[in-house]
C-alpha cells in the first residue's frame, strides 16, 4: 500500500546539516498493522509526516495506494483563524465525506463543547490534538498513521481513542510509532526498527525488540 523509494530528509541546524533519513527504501506490507520503534531523534515522527504528505522529502518518492491519513493528532494543517467547525467542514469537503456527518462526529468525539465554534488559534495544544484526533476518526482511511496513540487527552479520552482504533483496525491498516512495546504488541502484527536513517522490518515483534535493544 505504501512504498518508500530512496527517501532522504535533512534539516539545517546550528551545527550544520543533520541527516534524518538516508536513501531509505521500504515497502509496507498490505493488510498488516506495522509498529515502528527507534531511539529519540531517530526520525520516527518525520517519517510519519513524509508518509502522510504533510512534509516532502529532499529527494526520493513516497508511493501511496489507497487513502492514507495524516498523522493522527497532528494539528499543523489547521487554519488558526477558522473555527473548529469550519476546519472540519473544509477537511470533509477535501476528502469527499458527508459534511454534516463529519461535523456531528467531530463535535461529539472531540468533546470541545462551545470551543468547537471558536477559532482554533484560541485552543490549547491539547484541544487542537483532540480536534485532530476526532477528524482522523471521522474520515474513512485505508491506512491510519498513529504517532503515540496514548498521548492525546486525559485517561477517559485516551480510553475512547483506543476503542476507536480497536474498531477501525478491523477494516483498515495501522502504522504506529510508539516507545511503548505493549502498545506495539496490542495493535501490531509486525514491527520495524528505524535507526541511522534506515528502516529494518522484522518478522516478529520480539525480533524487532531485540534489534532495538542491541
Amino acid at each position: 500500500m505504501i512504498t518508500l523509494q530512496q527517501i532522504t530528509k535533512t534539516y539545517r541546524t546550528s551545527h550544520g546539516t543533520h541527516v534524518v533519513l538516508n536513501k531509505l527504501s521500504a515497502e509496507f506490507p498490505e493488510r498488516r498493522n506495522v509498529g515502528i520503534i527507534g531511539r529519540n531523534g531517530a526520525g520516527k515522527s518525520t517519517l510519519m509526516r513524509l508518509i502522510s504528505g504533510a512534509e516532502l522529502p529532499d529527494s526520493g518518492a513516497v508511493v501511496r495506494r489507497g487513502r492514507v491519513s495524516w498523522p493522527v493528532g497532528f494539528s499543523g494543517g489547521f487554519s488558526g483563524s477558522l473555527t473548529g467547525a469550519e476546519n472540519t467542514r473544509f477537511v470533509a469537503r477535501i476528502y469527499g465525506m458527508p459534511v454534516d456527518r463529519v461535523l456531528t462526529f467531530a463535535a461529539e468525539f472531540s468533546e470541545l463543547g462551545e470551543y468547537f465554534d471558536m477559532p482554533v488559534k484560541t485552543y490549547s495544544s491539547g484541544m487542537r490534538a483532540r480536534l485532530a484526533f476526532a477528524l482522523s476518526m471521522a474520515v474513512d482511511f485505508d491506512v491510519y498513521l498513529v504517532d503515540e496513540i496514548t498521548a492525546v487527552g486525559d485517561s477517559q479520552f485516551q480510553k475512547k481513542c483506543r476503542l476507536a482504533f480497536d474498531e477501525r483496525r478491523d477494516r483498515s491498516t495501522l502504522i504506529i510509532v510508539s516507545h511503548d512495546m505493549s502498545t506495539i504488541r496490542n495493535y501490531c502484527d509486525c514491527c520495524a526498527v528505524l535507526r541511522q536513517g534506515r528502516l529494518q522490518f522484522c518478522d516478529t515483534i520480539d525480533e524487532a525488540q531485540c534489534l532495538y535493544e542491541s
